[in-house]
C-alpha cells in the first residue's frame, strides 16, 4: 500500500490476534510504525525476533505515545487497568479500539477514561484459533470473516470510517452493531459453544482413569472438535464469561430447557421429535457453509 492507513499504531498485547494484526499490517503496508507492549519482555523479544514490531516497551503509556490507532489485544479483565495507564499518553485525534468478544463491558470499562478529543471505537474481529502467543498469529486470520464495530452513539463518524477501512484492508466484512445486541449474539454463536465444550471435556477428565483413556484413544470427530475448542486460552475465556455474564446465562437457560426436552424425547422414545430437531439443525449447518463461515481456524 503506497499510503499507509495509519502512520503509527500501538498494539497492547501480542498474542494470536495482536500478532496477526501486526503480520498483516507489515505484509500489506497498512501502517507506518508498529509499537508493541506486552506483559513480559519475553513476548516483546519474540515480536522483534519475528519482525512484526518496529518498537517494543513494557511501558504501556510510552507505547501509545503519538499512536494514531491503539488496539487493546489483551484479556478483557485487564482493560480497566490498561486504559487508566495509557490515557495520559493518548494524543488528540487518536482512535482507541480493541478485539474483545464482549462489547458492553468494554464501553463501560473504557469510556469513562477516554480523554476529550480521543475516539473510542470498540471492535470484534470474529476470528481465532485455540492457539496463543506471538508465534500463533498469521495474516490471513481475518480474511472473509466479520469484524463487528460497536461505536458509541456519539462516536466520530470519520474515526469509525477509518477503523472500518483498516479492517476491510485486513480482508474482513464490516458490521455495525449495538453493543448489547452484539453480546447477545455472541453468547449464542461463540460463548455458549465454548462453555459446552469446556463442560464436556471437563466431564471426560472426571471419568475413571481406564474409561477416560479410552475416550481419548477412540475420540471421534465430535469429541475431538470439542477438545480443540476447550484448548482455547483459559484466561481469555474466564474473562469473557464474567464480562458477558447476563447474556451467557440467558442463553444457557434456553439451552438447559432444550436439553430437558431432548432428554424427555429420548426417555420416551419420541423418534419423530428427535428426527424433526436433527432435520432443523442440518439446515443451520447448510446456512453456515453458504455464508462462507466454514474454516478450520475459528
Amino acid at each position: 500500500m503506497a499510503n499507509p492507513l495509519f502512520d503509527r499504531i500501538a498494539l497492547i498485547g501480542i498474542g494470536l490476534i495482536g500478532s496477526s494484526i501486526a503480520r498483516l499490517a507489515k505484509r500489506d503496508g497498512l501502517v507506518g510504525h508498529i509499537s508493541v507492549t506486552a506483559r513480559t519482555q519475553e513476548s516483546l523479544d519474540k515480536a522483534m525476533e519475528l519482525g512484526i514490531a518496529d518498537s517494543v516497551t513494557l511501558d504501556q503509556e510510552a507505547a501509545v505515545k503519538d499512536a494514531d490507532l491503539v488496539i487493546i489485544c489483551s484479556p478483557l479483565g485487564a482493560y480497566s487497568s490498561i486504559i487508566e495507564t495509557i490515557a495520559p499518553g493518548l494524543k488528540p485525534g487518536a482512535i482507541v479500539s480493541d478485539v474483545g468478544s464482549v462489547k458492553e463491558a468494554v464501553v463501560r470499562d473504557l469510556a469513562p477514561h477516554i480523554p476529550d478529543g480521543v475516539h473510542l471505537i470498540p471492535a470484534h474481529p470474529v476470528a481465532g484459533t485455540e492457539h496463543s502467543g506471538p508465534e500463533a498469529g498469521f495474516p490471513e486470520l481475518f480474511e472473509d470473516r466479520w469484524c463487528i464495530l460497536t461505536p458509541p452513539a456519539d462516536a466520530d463518524e470519520e474515526a469509525t470510517k477509518a477503523l472500518s477501512a483498516f479492517w476491510e484492508a485486513a480482508g474482513s466484512n464490516i458490521e455495525i452493531m449495538d453493543p448489547a445486541h452484539h453480546d447477545l449474539v455472541m453468547a449464542m454463536t461463540s460463548h455458549l459453544p465454548h462453555l459446552i465444550a469446556y463442560t464436556i471435556v471437563g466431564t471426560a477428565t472426571d471419568l475413571e482413569k481406564t474409561l477416560r483413556n479410552e475416550v481419548i484413544k477412540f475420540s471421534a470427530g465430535g469429541f475431538r472438535d470439542f477438545t480443540r475448542i476447550a484448548a482455547s486460552d483459559p484466561t481469555m475465556w474466564r474473562d469473557v464469561f464474567l464480562k458477558n455474564k447476563d447474556a451467557v446465562l440467558e442463553m444457557l437457560q434456553r439451552f438447559n430447557e432444550d436439553i430437558t426436552a431432548l432428554q424427555r424425547a429420548i426417555r420416551w422414545e419420541e423418534g419423530d421429535t428427535l428426527f424433526e430437531l436433527f432435520s432443523r439443525t442440518r439446515e443451520v449447518r447448510r446456512g453456515v457453509i453458504e455464508a462462507k463461515q466454514e474454516k478450520m481456524y475459528d
